[in-house]
């Protein structure tokens, strides 16, 4: 039995894209002796289970790992303190790397993904963002988006302390760290809501939707007037037709909408390059996978 090198691990995980979007990243270098016998395959693990998966593949020779639903949180856990910046900010791990002496470091490359997608499009530096939502995915992304040096990043949530919690755990020490003033602002929903005139809201030159509205065709109760002019509105969600976010978006005449494919891809290849050394093209790859949904 040939046992694969890395793998993604979840429960469920049969609908996992991982497995055709690696082989297609290791293709691109064939003949490169670090993709040499690369083999990813899906690993579902019992919900009680994730522990006792990871070592058994560990013991079994694996070398590298993605994290999906439900375990983020728990191989977050597993991993104690190997864990990198973005990891730590975000709470979560998706990815673990095996290291030279054998330990397991635990990464986050979701926030990475999303920014590189981002990157594609639009240039965020200097740029007005806002961040719809405050569970995981917002958490996993903030990070990265303040790193890239925006004009000010709001968060706006249903339920406001929610989204303030989040800055104070993850914007906070990092703007202390870093010895920045970068603006950060906690919202509610309702401050981006204004049914009876636009000219207090403020707008936004990225909006992001990280909430899982999308997944229940539920809209989202926002102005169309936060859109700047020439906005980017993006969905880390994704599919075959237009999210419900994103046709919101359009409905405000926002011209640059993007859904969450680019960021799955966009994740992946970060855990290539952490695993081989090696950055694959995201862009064949993307535009196959799209071909595909």
């Amino acid at each position: 039995m040939i046992h694969p090198t890395y793998v993604v691990i979840g429960n469920p995980i049969a609908h996992s894209k991982s497995p055709q979007i690696h082989a297609a990243f290791a293709a691109q270098f064939a003949d490169h002796p670090y993709v040499a016998g690369f083999i990813y395959q899906q690993l579902l693990a019992p919900l009680d289970g994730f522990s006792a998966t990871v070592q058994g593949f560990a013991d079994a020779g694996g070398r590298g790992a993605n994290v999906t639903v439900p375990f983020k949180e728990e191989a977050f856990r597993w991993v104690g303190e190997q864990l990198t910046e973005r990891a730590a900010a975000a709470g979560a791990v998706n990815t673990l790397v095996r290291q030279a002496n054998g330990t397991w470091q635990g990464d986050n490359t979701d926030g990475a993904g999303l920014v590189t997608d981002l990157l594609r499009h639009i240039n965020l530096r200097g740029q007005r963002i806002l961040l719809l939502g405050a569970g995981g995915a917002a958490r996993g992304a903030l990070l990265p988006l303040l790193q890239q040096q925006p004009q000010s990043l709001s968060v706006a949530n249903r339920t406001q302390s929610k989204a303030q919690q989040l800055l104070d755990e993850v914007a906070a020490p990092w703007r202390h760290a870093q010895g920045v003033s970068l603006p950060v602002l906690a919202l509610g929903f309702d401050d981006l809501l204004d049914e009876v005139t636009a000219t207090n809201l403020s707008q936004y030159d990225v909006v992001i939707n990280a909430t899982s509205a999308s997944l229940s065709g539920e809209r989202l109760p926002i102005s169309d007037a936060i859109f700047a002019p020439n906005a980017l509105a993006y969905d880390m969600m994704y599919g075959k037709n237009q999210t419900p976010f994103l046709a919101q978006a359009r409905e405000a005449g926002v011209q640059q909408r993007v859904d969450g494919l680019g960021m799955l891809v966009g994740q992946a290849a970060e855990a290539f390059e952490l695993w081989t050394g090696l950055r694959p093209e995201v862009a064949p790859v993307l535009q196959w996978m799209r071909e595909q949904i």
